[in-house]
């Protein structure tokens, strides 16, 4: 039997009344604009940050977009820590404007740098797209911290649902070699099994806007070879190891598919020797961080990722160095 936060009854029966399709039922450019325009009806408002500015570095396949935020209360000559933060969205959906609101209240929680990347969406470019550009995105970042006036051992990776995939990945590349290692990873309700197996699946099928349909209408997009999905690189929970992979955050709710595959891979780096700080939520829904309009639960669990980010990142000890051997290139991926 399901549980809901009061907060999320209210919210569901707004979304049963308003009786809109779900993504699975529309083209992915139908999705998009529908997913647009939910952000200000959803989201809570802007808040302020010290400063922000888009940049255009040059990505695997032409000039990729990032977003730059400094915290508020910030100094423009404070050498800052610093998350490279990947959007959700299913690797179909989602851009700066989409998680604007959710990178300033991290830089501001945290009091660091935000560097938001626009990845390019499936189904024009899939799997491994989103992912080239990410790496480059975090070798961009990785070379150019004196630019941004960010601490080089202070770089965190992180991002929500289809950008924690995203993030999860990147962390394990800089554990082997491939990428500069991250001091941290941020992974909110991410996705991290793309064969779907997890209990959680046949539990979420219904009645919630993130459901088991909705989740197969995304991994089709994103890969649509079925045999990419055994791929550690998009399903970092099939990785052979997690050891040795910077401490974690892993937020999931109970009211999600990816629930149980979220809790699997915070055991997974428990078990296998990594610091992580597993906050699971049983009342509530994929997406709760960016529905503070409605869910006042996503408030408290900002200030509580807020603080336990900007704590790890300005205390915590730098990321070790790697012992694992190389893997090939980031050009192969």
């Amino acid at each position: 039997m399901p549980i809901f936060d009061p907060d999320v009854q209210i919210l569901l029966e707004i979304g049963r009344k308003a009786a809109r399709p779900p993504f699975e039922a529309l083209s992915p450019e139908a999705a998009r604009s529908a997913y647009a325009s939910s952000w200000d009806v959803m989201q809570s408002p802007a808040q302020a940050v010290a400063s922000t500015r888009d940049l255009s570095i040059a990505g695997p396949a032409g000039p990729l977009a990032l977003r730059v935020y400094r915290g508020s209360g910030t100094g423009p000559d404070e050498r800052l820590p610093c998350l490279v933060f990947l959007h959700g969205g299913g690797w179909i959906l989602g851009n700066l404007e989409s998680h604007d609101r959710m990178c300033r209240q991290l830089a501001n929680r945290a009091r660091i740098c935000v560097v938001a990347v626009d990845y390019r969406l499936a189904p024009e470019h899939v799997f491994p797209a989103a992912l080239q550009d990410c790496a480059s995105a975090w070798r961009w970042v990785s070379g150019h911290c004196d630019e941004l006036n960010i601490a080089p051992d202070r770089v965190a990776v992180g991002g929500d649902s289809a950008g924690g995939n995203l993030a999860a990945v990147l962390a394990l590349m800089g554990r082997d070699g491939e990428l500069a290692p991250a001091a941290y990873q941020l992974l909110l309700y991410p996705v991290v099994d793309l064969t779907a197996q997890s209990p959680s699946y046949s539990r979420v099928t219904s009645g919630v806007p993130l459901t088991a349909a909705t989740m197969a209408y995304f991994i089709s997009h994103y890969t649509p070879n079925p045999a990419d999905r055994l791929d550690w690189r998009a399903s970092p929970l099939r990785a052979p190891q997690l050891a040795s992979t910077p401490p974690a955050l892993v937020l999931t709710a109970g009211n999600d598919p990816l629930c149980d595959e979220g809790r699997a891979y915070a055991q997974r780096l428990e078990d296998e020797g990594v610091r992580v700080t597993a906050l699971h939520l049983n009342d509530q829904l994929h997406g709760l961080l960016t529905q503070g309009n409605f869910v006042r639960a996503g408030h408290f669990a900002m200030d509580y990722i807020g603080a336990v980010l900007g704590d790890a990142l300005h205390r915590g000890p730098p990321a070790p160095t790697s012992t694992a051997a190389p893997v090939a290139p980031a050009q192969s991926i």
